[in-house]
């Protein structure tokens, strides 16, 4: 089963876009599925339902940090070609959804303003599904990084 069909069954099993998209790694990150809705589960619905930075977006990040981070401070370099790769896979993202932002992407802002943000979550039924984009960017986030681990693993064998 690709990540791609992971991360959507465990957004369509409850999970936040974070979790959904950090659980179907969680494997490769030496986590346990249960570390992995721990870790992410402040991100999803645009970090707390606040309708910022897409939740899948957010997963697909923690993912790449935790795989590919740089861990020594001082090193720039490091650093440097770290941003470069999160900076890749969030334009690849922004292209092919339109933007990298939760309220957009459920074009919630009416005549340019923003609804309240509320920590209410919506319950999981099938109009949920049908009105909200959620299940394919969570695919899509997976899908992004799982490319990038193949090409990762392909460059250094």
């Amino acid at each position: 089963m690709t990540k791609e069909i992971q991360a959507k069954n465990l957004f369509e099993q409850g999970a936040n876009c974070a979790q959904a998209v950090l659980g179907a790694f969680a494997g490769e990150c030496g986590l346990t599925q249960e570390n992995a809705f721990k870790i992410a589960s402040g991100f999803g619905a645009g970090f707390g339902r606040m309708r910022e930075v897409c939740g899948a977006v957010s997963g697909m990040v923690l993912v790449l940090n935790y795989l590919y981070g740089n861990d020594n401070i001082q090193d720039k370099i490091a650093k440097d070609a770290h941003y470069k790769l999160i900076q890749e896979a969030l334009l690849e993202f922004q292209n092919e959804s339109g933007s990298i932002i939760c309220r957009e992407l459920l074009q919630m802002s009416k005549n340019g303003k923003n609804p309240p943000p509320s920590p209410i979550s919506e319950e999981r039924t099938g109009e949920y599904y049908k009105k909200r984009p959620c299940s394919q960017m969570v695919a899509l986030a997976a899908g992004i990084t799982e490319k990038i681990l193949n090409k990762k693993q392909k460059s250094s064998n």
